[in-house]
C-alpha cells in the first residue's frame, strides 16, 4: 500500500510536490514558532523578535497554499445536495456554469489582490528581514491557482455524437470565466497595469467606466444567480466573495477593499489557533487515540444503561471540540463508533443517528474553534466565551446520553460488568490523551499562555504523545497528517478570508443599524425576539457553514441583542448552539450528507434516524435560549 502511494505521488509534477511541501513547513513553522516563545519567555525573560507577526503571516501562507491545494484536491466546502437530485445531460452543464462561475470569481480576487500588493503596501516595511508586501504576494498567487485549478477540474464537454470533447469544454469555461472576472475588476486590472507601465492611455479609463456602468446595472441578477450555483456546487468561498465583490461593484467602491480585508483576518491576532487546534485534532484522530478512547468510557460507563451510547458521545464531543469541524468527527470515528454500539445490542438506525447528532456537540466547549472565532468576531474576551459555552455543552451532551440511556432500559440492552482491571488498563493506555484537555486548559485559564500559544501547546503534546510515548505514528505517518489537513485548514480559512469582505460592506452599508431599527419598530417582546432568533440561526447553520456564518451573520445579530439587553456571551452561545443543531436540519444540513456518505444510506434515511435526537438537543437549544444563567453563570462564579 505504501509502494503504490509512493507511485501515485511519483506521477504528479513539481508544482504538487512544491504545494505539498511549502504548505506543510509551513503548518510546521506556525506550530513551532509559539512553542519556541514560550520556551524564551520562561528561560530567558524575554521573547522571540518579531514571532507575533512571523506566525500571523504564516497563516497568510498557509491559507492561500492550502486553498490551492483545496482546489487541485476539489474539497472546498460546498452546498452540492441540488446537483445531487439532476440527471445528465442538465448536470453536466450546470457543472460547467459552477466552474465558470468559480473561475470568474477567482480570477476577480487574482486581479484585485494583485493591485492591492502593488499599491497598498509600503515595500520598505518589513517583519524581521521578510519584506511585508513580498509576504502578503501570495494572496494574488494563491488566487491565481484557485482560478486555474476551476479550470483545470471543469466537466468534460460532449459534442453531438457523444464523444469527451476535454479541450473545447475547458477553453470555453477559461475564456469565459477569466473574462467576466477581468471585466469586473477591470478597475484593479488598471491598477496593476499602472504600476508596471505607467502612464496608460485614457480610452482604457474610459473603457473602465463603460464597464463599471454596466457591471453595476447587472450586479443583481448576478448576485441572484451566483447564489443558485451555490445550492448546485460553487464553493461557499466563492459564493460569498461573489456577493462582496458584485456589492461593491454596485456601489462604486475599491474591490481592493475585500483583499485588504481578508489580510487582515488573516493576519489577526488569535487566528492561528485555527490552524493549530486542527492540527491537534487531526493528529489524534489519525493515531489510535479514538480506539483508547473507546476503551476508556466503555470501561468505565459501560456497565451503565446505555453505557456504550454515554461512551459514544464522550469520545465525539472529545474530538469535535478540538477539531473544529464536525466532518472530521464523523467521518473519522463514525465507523469505529457505529460498530462498537452495534455490537453492544443498538439497532443500525439508532446507532448511525446517534453518532450522526453527536459529530457537533462538541463545538460549544473550549477549546473549540467557532467559539474562538466568535470571540474575535465579536470583540468578546475568549476566556468569557470559553467559560459561557462550557455548561451549555454539558448539557446538550447530557441530553444524547439520556436518550441512550431510556433506549437501553426499553430495548433491555446487556450492559457489560464493571472489570476493575480493565479499567485500570484503560487508563493506563489512555491517561496521555485524557490529561491534553486538562493541560491546554489550566494554562490558559491561569495565564501562562496565549490561546495562540496554547494552541501550539497542543501540537506538540499531541506530537510527544502520539509519536514518541504510544508510537501510534512515525514521520511518514506524521507526513501524511500534514497533507491531510492542510486542505480542511485551507477550505475554511479561504471561506474567513472571503466573508470578512463580505462581513466589511454589511457593517460599511448599515444594515446591522437598519436591521435594529426595524425590529425596534416591529418586536416589542424579547421573547419573541429568541425564538425568531432560534429559527432564523437554524436556517442560517443548514445553509451556511459555521464559520462563514459567524462573519456574515454575527454583525447583524449583535445590535439587535444589543437592543434587547441580552448578554454578549449569552447571544454567542444561542447563536454557536443553533449553527451547530443547523448541521442536522434537513435538508442540506452537512453532518446529514456525511453520514450518508459514511454509513451508504440514502439522506431521507438518515434524516429519519436523526430526528429523535434532533428535537431532543432543540429542546435544550430552547432552555439554553431563555435560562441565560446557563451561558453567563460561570463567568460570574469564576469571576473571569
Amino acid at each position: 500500500m505504501a509502494a503504490e502511494a509512493g507511485r501515485q505521488e511519483a506521477r504528479h509534477g513539481w508544482l504538487w510536490h512544491l504545494e505539498n511541501g511549502v504548505s506543510g513547513a509551513v503548518l510546521l513553522a506556525i506550530a513551532v514558532l509559539p512553542t519556541v516563545e514560550i520556551f524564551a519567555r520562561w528561560l530567558f525573560r524575554t521573547g522571540l523578535p518579531s514571532s507575533s507577526d512571523l506566525t500571523h503571516h504564516l497563516v497568510l501562507w498557509l491559507t492561500c497554499l492550502g486553498g490551492a491545494i483545496t482546489s487541485r484536491e476539489n474539497k472546498h466546502i460546498t452546498l452540492s445536495a441540488g446537483a445531487d437530485l439532476i440527471r445528465q445531460p442538465l448536470r453536466g452543464w450546470i457543472g460547467a456554469l459552477t466552474a465558470a462561475i468559480s473561475t470568474a470569481i477567482a480570477a476577480a480576487m487574482t486581479w484585485s489582490s494583485l493591485s492591492l500588493v502593488l499599491i497598498g503596501f509600503d515595500p520598505a516595511k518589513r517583519i524581521a528581514f521578510v519584506p511585508v508586501q513580498l509576504a502578503a504576494a501570495v494572496l494574488p498567487l494563491g488566487f491565481a491557482l484557485m482560478t486555474a485549478r476551476f479550470v483545470a477540474r471543469a466537466p468534460v464537454g460532449r459534442d453531438g455524437e457523444g464523444r469527451a470533447a476535454r479541450g473545447w469544454s475547458k477553453a470555453v469555461i477559461a475564456v469565459l470565466g477569466l473574462a467576466a472576472g477581468t471585466i469586473l475588476s477591470f478597475g484593479s486590472v488598471l491598477n496593476v497595469l499602472a504600476a508596471v507601465f505607467p502612464g496608460l492611455p485614457d480610452f482604457l479609463y474610459s473603457l473602465q467606466d463603460a464597464l463599471a456602468a454596466g457591471s453595476t446595472r447587472l450586479a443583481v441578477p448576478a448576485i441572484l444567480l451566483l447564489s443558485v450555483s451555490v445550492l448546485f456546487g460553487t464553493p461557499i468561498f466563492i459564493g460569498l466573495g461573489g456577493v462582496a465583490y458584485l456589492l461593491f461593484v454596485r456601489s462604486g467602491g475599491a474591490l481592493e477593499v475585500i483583499p485588504s480585508e481578508a489580510y487582515g483576518m488573516l493576519t489577526g491576532y488569535s487566528l492561528p489557533a485555527i490552524p493549530l487546534f486542527t492540527f491537534a485534532g487531526f493528529i489524534l484522530s489519525e493515531s489510535q487515540a479514538g480506539k483508547r478512547l473507546v476503551r476508556l468510557f466503555k470501561a468505565f460507563v459501560g456497565w451503565l444503561p446505555g453505557g456504550l451510547v454515554i461512551m459514544a458521545v464522550l469520545v465525539s464531543t472529545f474530538f469535535t471540540t478540538f477539531t473544529g469541524a464536525t466532518g472530521v468527527t464523523i467521518l473519522a470515528l463514525g465507523a469505529l463508533l457505529v460498530f462498537a454500539l452495534q455490537s453492544g445490542g443498538y439497532r443500525p438506525g439508532f446507532s448511525e443517528g446517534l453518532v450522526t447528532s453527536s459529530g457537533s456537540i462538541g463545538l460549544l466547549i473550549p477549546p473549540s474553534l467557532p467559539i474562538i472565532i466568535y470571540g474575535v468576531t465579536a470583540q468578546i474576551n475568549i476566556k468569557h466565551m470559553f467559560a459561557g459555552g462550557i455548561l451549555p455543552g454539558v448539557l446538550m451532551v447530557l441530553c444524547l446520553c439520556v436518550c441512550g440511556v431510556v433506549t437501553a432500559l426499553r430495548g433491555r440492552v446487556e450492559r457489560a460488568p464493571f472489570r476493575l482491571a480493565e479499567a485500570w488498563g484503560a487508563v493506563r493506555e489512555s491517561f496521555w490523551e485524557i490529561l491534553l484537555p486538562v493541560v491546554i486548559l489550566v494554562m490558559y485559564f491561569l495565564g501562562l499562555t496565549t490561546l495562540v500559544e496554547t494552541g501550539a501547546v497542543a501540537v506538540l503534546y499531541s506530537l510527544i504523545v502520539e509519536l514518541a510515548i504510544h508510537r501510534d505514528l512515525d514521520f511518514a505517518a506524521l507526513r501524511r497528517i500534514v497533507l491531510k489537513c492542510v486542505p480542511i485548514i485551507g477550505g475554511v480559512l479561504v471561506i474567513l478570508a472571503a466573508a470578512k469582505g463580505l462581513s466589511y460592506y454589511i457593517v460599511d452599508a448599515e444594515v446591522p443599524a437598519a436591521l435594529s431599527a426595524w425590529v425596534q419598530a416591529n418586536v416589542s417582546s424579547k421573547l419573541v425576539f429568541l425564538l425568531a432568533l432560534n429559527l432564523v440561526l437554524l436556517i442560517v447553520g443548514c445553509l451556511m457553514d459555521i464559520f462563514s456564518a459567524i462573519l456574515v451573520v454575527v454583525p447583524l445579530i449583535l445590535p439587535v441583542g444589543q437592543l434587547f439587553g441580552i448578554h454578549p456571551v449569552h447571544l454567542g452561545v444561542i447563536f454557536l448552539a443553533n449553527l451547530g443543531l443547523g448541521y442536522l436540519t434537513p435538508p442540506v444540513g452537512l453532518n446529514l450528507f456525511l453520514a450518508a456518505y459514511l454509513f451508504n444510506k440514502p439522506v431521507a434515511k438518515i434524516v429519519k434516524d436523526v430526528w429523535p435526537f434532533f428535537l431532543a438537543l432543540l429542546a435544550v437549544v430552547l432552555l439554553i435560549t431563555y435560562v441565560p444563567w446557563l451561558s453567563t453563570g460561570l463567568i460570574t462564579l469564576l469571576k473571569l
